[in-house]
């Protein structure tokens, strides 16, 4: 929208000045000896072509000074306003030594051009009186320029310090916060997982049969200790590749099936190389969308859907648990953590029972394609 005003106010602005130099030159003197077509044409170009200024400020600049003195020597004596204008816009976008030699040019050109059309003829010192009028608007409206330049750049450097200022917050207190899950929660995960895997090995030497939810508890252990590991490495380093993604949906399906769930992997489409984030969304919502169907859904069978699209990646997990469409279904921590990554990542989620009985969750994450 501000890209959009600005080109509005640039044409404004040259229009303006366009016509402003034309009601001049048309009120004012000029000399009868050249056609007046040229000199009419030179105000109106070097207002109007101030409609690229900001695109292309030396290159107006240029064309400005040539109009300005291309009507002076077609006799209109009519003051450089574009050639002010195009001076203060050159040296707000950096280019002072440039302008600074095209405006010497300027000053040595102008007084030539009004001689040589027969305007100012009175003699030296009026020549010497115009000459520092023009040298002072010049001035003033270079330093106009860089006053603003300097100031921009100031708003800049104070913007670029507060951001910088916020990321070094959020890094001490992503270290905090690694800290604190590290107390709180390695110790105790450390301890379900010694104690299951104790559990497991005295009952392998005594010869007795170890419970399938035995295994599961080590194994969720071990799985719990390593995504605390992963997910600590992250807060301390910030780094962008996840530690699980889209690579290892199969082992969650296993591991599915290792507690006695007939679970079912299907992946369709030629996989796009996917984001950090959507890989590592599209493991999150199949290991959680499980772990409901093995704690809460009371169901036998489980389909995991994976639809690899040029533009997106599809997720889908049915079961065929107990929920009905009567169901009113209550979200967890768990469904409203799926739902805040799918929306981060400009998705859509759905989960809900489904018509012929049990549950369904699906997900759909777009994937920015690089060009």
């Amino acid at each position: 929208m501000s890209t959009r005003w600005s080109g509005v106010s640039d044409w404004l602005i040259a229009v303006g000045v366009a016509a402003t130099l034309l009601v001049t030159g048309l009120s004012g003197p000029h000399s009868a000896t050249y056609p007046d077509l040229f000199g009419y044409a030179s105000l109106v170009a070097g207002g109007l072509v101030l409609a690229a200024r900001r695109r292309a400020p030396v290159a107006v600049l240029a064309v400005t000074g040539l109009c300005a003195v291309g009507h002076q020597a077609a006799g209109f004596d009519v003051p450089a306003v574009a050639y002010l204008v195009a001076v203060y816009t050159a040296v707000r976008a950096g280019h002072r030594a440039v302008t600074v030699v095209a405006s010497v040019a300027m000053l040595a050109l102008l007084p030539l051009a009004a001689m040589a059309s027969g305007l100012h003829d009175t003699g030296e010192a009026f020549a010497q009186a115009r000459g520092a009028l023009e040298l002072a608007w010049l001035i003033a409206a270079g330093a106009a320029g860089e006053a603003l330049r300097q100031a921009e750049r100031r708003a800049e450097e104070a913007e670029r310090t507060r951001e910088e200022t916020a990321r070094r917050r959020a890094d001490e207190e992503r270290l905090h916060i690694a800290r604190e899950l590290h107390d709180s929660l390695t110790h105790q995960i450390s301890i379900v997982k010694v104690q299951a895997e104790v559990a497991v090995h005295v009952a392998r030497r005594r010869g007795e049969h170890v419970p399938e939810a035995l295994l599961a508890i080590q194994e969720a252990g071990r799985e719990a200790a390593r995504e605390l590991r992963a997910t600590l490495q992250a807060l301390r380093d910030d780094d962008t590749t996840p530690p699980r993604g889209l690579d290892d949906v199969p082992e969650l399906v296993e591991r599915a099936r290792a507690i006695g769930l007939d679970a079912t992997l299907t992946i369709e489409g030629r996989r796009p190389d996917v984001p950090a984030a959507v890989s590592r969304t599209v493991y999150r919502i199949v290991q959680e969308s499980l772990t409901n169907v093995a704690r809460h859904a009371a169901a036998a069978t489980a389909s995991v859907r994976i639809d690899c699209r040029p533009d997106s990646v599809a997720i889908r997990v049915d079961d065929d648990g107990k929920a009905t469409p009567d169901t009113v279904a209550v979200p967890g921590v768990g469904l409203l953590g799926m739902r805040e990554r799918v929306t981060a990542l400009g998705g859509r989620l759905r989960a809900e029972p489904r018509g012929e009985g049990g549950f369904t969750v699906q997900a759909e994450l777009p994937v920015e394609r690089t060009p």
